[in-house]
């Protein structure tokens, strides 16, 4: 009898004959997750991952494995072999031990049988296993429909694994399964949620972040890349490129309405960010756009600023509600340091009253004033990167 811990897998199991190359790749990220707090061995076994490591390092390895897109859950769980005895004492063992920790009244057993070959059925063991813990716990009670505890037992080709616990994971697909994309990072509270979002399902993501410094301060700066930092912990390292906008802004201050500042300063961030990822591999854009959440996010808006660039442009927040956002970005961490009161680049030369509904010929011709490539060339060419 011996302590692992089980990881579960999400919509990796439905991938086929491509499954393996999912299942390796996320692997690949446990194994950079836990790698300093170390392990002796990963496996796996029909279907999920095991990690044998030293039990007293299993609180902090499952708090870094529950930020690994893929897993949806993970279990601390006892291994024994495939015998109905050794698994009835694991099962009393597993019982004891969470009673200790969190009293309970109700259980129900749940069997998978992975191993077709084992001698009892799935509801056979589940039955055994109840009159186990009846016989030896006699405050507990059966609930088959509403119970306090479940009592889970896998029994797989190699073993049997019997557990309690299943902490939820994040799920969705392991990191760089999707290809790679550049998220625009604003200081706010919606971006860093939309870079979160496209990391789930496999996009390996890096950061382009607008700034008007001297008229935004190095403080708000400093700001984003503490927001690249908290995402870094579920994506690793992150690169961020970080472009002064300021000289294109007053360009269209100077020579453009004033009513078309924001929409005219979001499509030069739009084509700054596709010519940064064409020189450096990126698929697509991401941005944390939310429909009629403020003026350049109309569906007028967004069409004209689609019609500035031509890589796909991903908006997984498009039909959140405010406080869906919040929620997330609560839980990922993010959302105080989003709410600090630093000066973004969209404040600076703000009109009163922003154009609602552009028409992309009015935009284009507004354009046409502009040296736009060289001012794109100018702030590409001045900006700084960093790895984070």
């Amino acid at each position: 009898m011996d302590k692992v811990i089980s990881v579960s897998l999400g919509e990796i199991i439905l991938k086929g004959l491509n499954r393996k190359y999912f299942e390796d790749k996320l692997v690949k990220q446990i194994r950079k997750a836990i790698n300093d707090i170390g392990f002796d061995k990963i496996y796996k076994e029909q279907g999920k991952i095991y990690i044998e490591a030293a039990e007293s390092n299993f609180p902090q390895m499952i708090n870094r494995l529950k930020k690994v897109f893929g897993l949806v859950y993970i279990s601390p769980c006892i291994r024994v072999e495939k015998d109905m005895d050794k698994i009835g004492l694991a099962s009393i063992e597993v019982i004891k031990d969470k009673l200790s920790s969190n009293p309970f009244s109700t259980f129900k057993v749940e069997t998978n049988r992975a191993d077709k070959k084992f001698p009892a059925t799935s509801p056979e063991v589940s039955r055994e296993m109840g009159g186990v813990i009846l016989r030896n716990f006699n405050n507990l009670k059966v609930d088959v429909h509403n119970p306090d505890v479940y009592l889970y037992i896998d029994i797989k080709q190699n073993g049997s694994y019997i557990y309690t616990d299943r902490v939820k994971g994040y799920g969705g697909l392991p990191l760089g399964t999707n290809g790679k994309a550049l998220l625009l990072l604003s200081g706010g509270i919606d971006s860093p949620v939309a870079g979160f979002m496209m990391a789930k399902r496999g996009v390996e993501i890096s950061c382009v972040h607008y700034h008007s410094y001297p008229f935004t301060s190095e403080r708000a700066e400093e700001k984003v890349k503490d927001l690249a930092q908290i995402l870094s912990r579920y994506m690793g390292q992150i690169k961020m490129y970080s472009v002064n906008l300021i000289n294109i802004q007053k360009e269209i201050n100077k020579n453009c309405p004033e009513d078309e500042m924001t929409i005219l300063s979001r499509r030069f961030m739009m084509r700054i960010a596709e010519r940064i990822a064409e020189q450096n591999d990126y698929n697509a854009l991401i941005t944390g756009e939310n429909l009629g959440q403020v003026a350049s996010q109309t569906i007028y808006g967004l069409n004209v600023t689609n019609r500035s660039v031509n890589l796909p442009v991903f908006r997984p927040l498009i039909g959140f509600d405010k406080v869906d956002i919040i929620d997330v970005a609560k839980d990922i961490e993010t959302y105080e340091t989003s709410i600090q009161p630093f000066e973004d680049c969209c404040t600076v030369f703000l009109p009163k009253h922003p154009v609602t509904r552009p028409k992309v010929e009015d935009i284009e011709k507004s354009e046409e004033v502009l040296d736009v490539d060289g001012l794109i060339e100018d702030a590409i060419n001045n900006m700084k990167i960093y790895t984070i």
